[in-house]
């Protein structure tokens, strides 16, 4: 699946000691179809990695599915100008899937992109367990740290991550895409299919802090949301409703309590 992933891609390297011709790595950009019972819903772009991961924490989070034993198969099919993920899900959940009369075509696993009107925004989210405040020092930890868990990101330099973090900050688990939702989404869905309690720690993702992230942490069962960059406004009331704790503008230096509290 490597190949896939990153493509060397030749280019001159300009210095003030002169030009060179090198190669660097690139990461692929890879249209993934999401396709429920042959019911084509969405194509995204993404990496392909933990396609598998993917499936489950685009359909949790998108709310196609109630649960996680609601998909019953996950079928990869890799062709030539992209990659099917054709999901096997309830009943039940595919008739709701059906009336929603939702399709997208998108960048990322985005919560918002392909709404059909903005009441379709103010859906319910479930209040976030209630949690020990996150220690300040293992926030800090884990910031220091996550650089040292990106693999693919120390090869391309521009892949997002989304970290799932033990209580004292260290790295339990990591997935990387070029879209910081996919990213997210597959986190979400390693856990739930190794049966983890994300209640437990925190989340650590390398982008803004943005509505749809705050959505898809508050769906998945995270108690606090660090980020590398900054919130949005709406992300901060939906995280106040929900109870999610935010720590943002999260850097080697300095860290912002935004929502919620710390230890």
């Amino acid at each position: 699946m490597s190949d896939f992933v990153m493509t060397r891609w030749p280019v001159e390297r300009f210095t003030e000691e002169g030009a060179e011709a090198t190669t660097l790595a690139i990461a692929e950009e890879t249209p993934i179809s999401f396709v429920y019972n042959s019911v084509p819903y969405a194509v995204m772009m993404g990496t392909l990695q933990d396609l598998e991961d993917y499936a489950y924490g685009f359909s949790i989070t998108e709310r196609i599915v109630s649960n996680a034993a609601s998909i019953r198969a996950v079928r990869t099919e890799i062709g030539e100008d992209g990659v099917t993920l054709s999901l096997d899900i309830a009943g039940e959940d595919f008739r709701r899937l059906l009336q929603s009369r939702r399709a997208m075509t998108g960048r990322t696993g985005c919560g918002v992109c392909g709404s059909e009107d903005l009441k379709s925004l103010h859906t319910a989210l479930p209040p976030v367990p209630a949690m020990p405040p996150v220690a300040l020092s293992a926030i800090r930890h884990a910031v220091n740290t996550l650089a040292n868990y990106q693999t693919l990101n120390a090869q391309v330099h521009m892949v997002h991550g989304a970290a799932w973090c033990g209580p004292d900050g260290s790295l339990h688990m990591i997935r990387e895409d070029v879209g910081r939702h996919n990213a997210l989404d597959k986190l979400i869905g390693a856990g739930l299919r190794q049966n983890v309690c994300f209640a437990e720690g925190f989340c650590l993702i390398t982008s803004r802090c943005s509505f749809e992230m705050v959505q898809k942490a508050i769906l998945a069962g995270f108690s606090t949301l660090v980020a590398i960059s900054a919130p949005t406004t709406r992300a901060l009331r939906l995280a106040q409703e929900a109870g999610l704790t935010i720590v943002a503008l999260a850097r080697r230096s300095s860290q912002h309590l935004f929502t919620g509290s710390v230890g």
